[in-house]
């Protein structure tokens, strides 16, 4: 084992993972062969690109160090993801594995972690190895390593944060290019799943491509859409059939299904197929929408108001506006249909009345209003008036908010009606997001769908096998 990291891996399976099983695959065989390769110095630079829970940082974070230290334990190695929990969560588990029985029994003779050093985030060897858990935001100074492993560096609900992004990799270039003990022999790992064209993969790629091995594993294979390997050691995916799948044993059909629905377009692009689409529009298609072709609505079981207020009234300012969304059964599974909509720019003293009116006329079980601008006094004036208010932080900019629930939309769960012209004027403003002038009904349309969803008012087809009465209580409980 000491020759063979994927053999480790495989022995090793049962002391990380007690209660699953070991399902041996091929991509566990590239990936373990390419970190086995940086580990012996074969590779400096090294890009993985898989799916989500298709071992990568088991492999990369948990047995990599373990093994490398059974071959040399001097090796010093410094491990950052986009959250200090998920790179203590590893730390944890490698130290473990370390400290196993098994492990003492089959290497014990090679090293001992030392005492005064063994932490959540840090511990180290009596041969002067060492593995350090930080952050892609965490504080670095004074410390580096032989081997510098990034997991999973973007947070995927924040990846569309142009701004966020780039702190990502302004912390890259600025901090962590430096951190190599011997910049001339050290080696660099990337894993993670693809987010954004200019995510981390994106920008290295960009520009120092032909200084990188690039191992990249789609869920599916797609012949037409050839994903870009460059392996030193020579790899070729060995899949051969459209939408061959690459690790059917655990991610069956029905499985990816699940998550491509879930997911989306945007979405299963890039973390399930390692190719994101460009986001310059296109985000909330028009052809998604459902048609309500009766000229009488459905039943509705619920009903939402949705507003996004505005600063001022002058003209270059942006628009105070508003959606109403009902809540309805079709085929068993809940659906919204927009039922109106409404935008101006008002001073304040008219959008508190309009919004009482609109109240009246429409008598929603909640309002929800983002907590910004004017919107903080409307949610106030409202409350006093007996309205049922519920404040919107949204902890996303527009773009992501828009990605996030294009699922829902491109999963056929949202309606309009087709009586009514101003829901073809909705479409238009919504489809040509975010090139468009009016995102301001945009975010009214897309903090509704994110918030049904959270209260499991909208099913969307990959929760359709949670419990049914679990979901009710969470509806109850969320509108009464």
């Amino acid at each position: 084992m000491r020759r063979s990291l994927k053999l480790f891996i495989k022995e090793a399976w049962g002391t990380i993972e007690p209660n699953r099983e070991y399902n041996d695959n091929w991509h566990i065989d590239a990936i373990s062969d390419h970190l086995q390769a940086v580990s012996n110095g074969d590779i400096k630079r090294l890009i993985i690109n898989v799916p989500p829970r298709h071992m990568k940082s088991i492999s990369v974070s948990v047995a990599l160090p373990a093994w490398t230290w059974t071959n040399d334990p001097t090796k010093k190695f410094l491990y950052a993801s986009y959250a200090g929990s998920l790179s203590i969560r590893d730390s944890v588990k490698c130290r473990r594995l370390i400290d196993s029985q098994w492990y003492k029994n089959t290497f014990g003779d090679t090293f001992s972690l030392t005492s005064d050093q063994n932490q959540k985030q840090r511990f180290e060897n009596d041969k002067t190895g060492m593995r350090i858990a930080t952050s892609v935001d965490g504080a670095l100074t004074g410390e580096g390593g032989d081997i510098i492993v990034i997991d999973d560096p973007h947070n995927v609900r924040e990846a569309e944060s142009g701004l966020v992004r780039q702190g990502v990799l302004d912390w890259w270039d600025q901090a962590m290019q430096t951190r190599l003990n011997d910049p001339k022999n050290g080696a660099f790992i990337i894993i993670m799943q693809r987010v954004h064209e200019t995510d981390l993969t994106g920008h290295i790629l960009a520009n120092e491509y032909e200084d990188w091995d690039h191992l990249c594993l789609p869920a599916r294979y797609e012949p037409m859409h050839p994903t870009i390997t460059r392996s030193s050691l020579g790899f070729i995916d060995p899949r051969e059939e459209e939408g061959e799948l690459l690790w059917p044993q655990r991610i069956d059909e029905r499985t990816l299904n699940n998550l491509e629905k879930s997911l989306g377009t945007y979405g299963s692009a890039g973390q399930l197929q390692q190719r994101p689409m460009p986001r310059g529009g296109g985000i909330l298609r028009a052809e998604w929408w459902s048609e309500w072709e009766y000229e009488d609505l459905p039943e509705i079981e619920y009903l939402i108001q949705s507003y996004d207020t505005a600063f001022s009234t002058k003209e270059k300012s942006s628009y105070s506006a508003r959606t109403t969304w009902g809540v309805f059964r079709k085929d068993g599974l809940f659906n919204a249909i927009v039922v109106d909509m409404w935008y101006d720019r008002v001073d304040y003293p008219n959008l508190r009345r309009i919004a009482q009116e609109a109240y009246e006329d429409f008598e929603p079980d909640v309002v929800l209003i983002e907590k910004k601008a004017s919107g903080q006094s409307l949610i106030q004036d409202l409350r006093m008036a007996g309205i049922p208010v519920l404040e919107y932080s949204p902890d996303r900019d527009k773009e992501a908010r828009a990605h996030a629930s294009s699922a829902l939309l491109e999963d056929g769960r949202i309606w309009y009606p087709a009586n009514r012209r101003w829901a073809k004027d909705l479409i238009d403003i919504c489809s040509a997001f975010p090139t468009g002038e009016n995102d301001d009904i945009v975010d009214t349309c897309t903090q509704a769908w994110l918030r049904l969803r959270k209260g499991w008012f909208i099913t969307h087809s990959s929760d359709a096998d949670e419990d049914d009465e679990f979901a009710e209580q969470k509806r109850l409980t969320l509108y009464g």
